[in-house]
């Protein structure tokens, strides 16, 4: 198996001095690098606590197998004049491909019903006025609602740049995009006169931000369909792919990439960020400190109490919990994605289409019905897993878990949890493998390894404190916040990451931009465009 980075256990801390440290190698912290290195020169180091670099666009083998974590489909990035694919090509230096999962990237599944999401804008009207003949006028409207909500983020975004002491200046730039953002998606869906089947439909990729119609911002649910409505793509050779296509950037200018080098602790000194502390007691300084490892691990953990204190910073964000937690069935199976039938369209499977419904009854007792099983086949969306696993195919099924279910063995080790906890992850994987074979049947002779992962399994590896996928939760209280931006209340300590943007590839890539912005003093957007 190829490993990302370099291994700070094997091999120490290289020589030299530091212009910025970035704790994390998730998908912002390597930007925020990469864009400092290429357009500044700057000699980064870069942190990580697990053994490979990536975050959540990390992948994981067992013999013969390979899958991703946290990257399933991105959209945009198969367009090649897209701002996004433009921003990966220089992040890449052109080094990574994408492979476009074709017509339909999403099918929605609502008891024995199907929806296509296919790309294009026109062509997903179309497929969805022949669903919905009579409701083609909310269809037309929703997509403009979509739009407009759509035209504000640019502003909302490139205000978090402004310094902090100019926030009343830049305030104007937030309102039409908070106008969008203080509405929940129920409300907006409501107010269009959607019916609850249509409206269970149009909200059918919750999941990939994590909350039910009644609690999620507006503004993230447009954002995140707006994103997908060209099409979806998958990174040829894998997620593991754009980490390790962006770590040459770093390294051309004397900057690193660690693995098994967990932060303990941020170094404050006379009120400025001048470090940090490693597990192992090492203290390695720079004049400016970045965090990856999002807001309710850097303000709550890593950051000393009284330090946090005196800049009056708070480790949670009111009204913006952290977001929701998951499990994932990993399959592998001894035939491939062509013979077995698999095509790349992700599949949303739910019981019915009352999806708040079905969340607060599971959140209150998970032996209730699953809100949601979420299929996954990158074997038959990569083009090139065939050739680095020949007669193999493999599939995820993601479900969302309360983190309560798992807390009370928060304190034991990986892999040494006892039977009971095994007995809660054999139910869970028996659960979803259900809902497996039912959409595939073609499957069911054909599996030869099932893993599951726990919201325990993303505390260990990731550090998030409750198993959290998507950092705070979108509410419309999180748009509200000041304090997810760059720069922090403490000198020389900044943020990146989906908690100063929104989940998914593109929020995670597009906060590096502002952070390293930042750094640099300098619109780097602008610079990656005109390269």
């Amino acid at each position: 198996m190829t490993r990302i980075g370099t291994s700070y256990k094997q091999n120490g801390l290289p020589a030299g001095t530091w212009d910025a440290i970035v704790i994390g190698s998730g998908l912002g912290g390597l930007t925020t690098a990469a864009l400092l290195a290429q357009h500044r020169g700057r000699r980064v180091l870069v942190l990580e606590r697990h053994y490979t670099a990536g975050g959540f666009t990390h992948t994981f083998h067992r013999p013969g197998y390979e899958w991703d974590v946290g990257v399933h489909y991105v959209g945009d990035v198969h367009r090649p004049g897209s701002l996004m694919r433009r921003l990966f090509d220089h992040l890449t230096g052109g080094e990574l491909a994408w492979a476009d999962l074709g017509e339909v990237y999403d099918r929605i599944v609502i008891g024995g019903d199907e929806y296509d999401f296919v790309a294009g804008r026109e062509a997903w009207r179309r497929r969805m006025h022949d669903y919905f003949p009579a409701e083609r006028g909310v269809i037309d409207a929703y997509l403009e609602r979509v739009r407009e909500a759509q035209r504000t983020t640019r502003r909302f975004f490139l205000e978090k740049v402004i310094p902090p002491a100019l926030s009343l200046a830049g305030a104007p730039l937030r309102w039409p995009a908070l106008r969008e953002a203080r509405l929940t998606v129920r409300e907006v869906l409501s107010g269009l006169g959607a019916s609850r089947r249509l409206a269970g439909v149009l909200v059918g990729q919750y999941g990939d931000y994590g909350l039910p119609p009644s609690q999620a911002s507006w503004l993230m649910h447009a954002v995140l369909f707006g994103h997908y409505l060209g099409g979806g793509a998958y990174p040829v050779g894998g997620s593991s792919r754009i980490a390790a296509t962006m770590l040459p950037a770093i390294e051309r200018a004397g900057g690193a990439v660690l693995t098994s080098a967990e932060v303990d602790q941020i170094v404050i000194e006379r009120g400025r960020a001048v470090g940090v502390r490693l597990s192992d007691g090492t203290v390695v300084r720079a004049p400016a400190v970045v965090s990856d490892a999002g807001v309710t691990t850097t303000f709550g953990r890593l950051l000393p109490r009284d330090a946090a204190a005196a800049a009056g910073i708070l480790p949670r964000i009111a009204g913006a919990p952290p977001s929701v937690a998951h499990v994932s069935l990993y399959v592998g199976l001894d035939r491939t994605a062509a013979e077995l039938g698999l095509q790349p369209a992700n599949q949303w499977v739910y019981e019915h289409d009352d999806h708040d419904r079905a969340v607060a009854n599971y959140t209150a007792d998970d032996r209730a019905a699953l809100p949601v099983a979420y299929l996954s086949f990158p074997s038959a969306k990569d083009p090139d897993f065939a050739r680095r696993h020949p007669g193999k195919a493999t599939i995820e099924v993601i479900g969302l878990a309360p983190y309560e279910t798992f807390a009370r063995w928060e304190g034991s080790p990986w892999k040494k949890r006892g039977a009971d906890y095994e007995g809660v992850k054999a139910r869970l994987a028996d659960r979803l493998r259900g809902v497996l074979e039912q959409r595939c049947p073609s499957v069911a002779g054909a599996i030869t390894h099932c893993e599951l992962s726990t919201p325990l399994s993303t505390r260990h590896f990731v550090g998030h404190p409750t198993g959290e996928i998507y950092g705070l939760a979108h509410t419309p209280a999180r748009f509200e916040a000041r304090q997810l931006r760059p720069q922090t209340a403490i000198p020389g300590l900044y943020l990146t990451g989906a908690d100063i943007c929104t989940a998914g590839v593109g929020g995670a890539a597009f906060s590096g931009v502002l952070t390293a912005s930042v750094l640099a003093r300098r619109n780097l957007l602008g610079a990656v465009l005109r390269a």
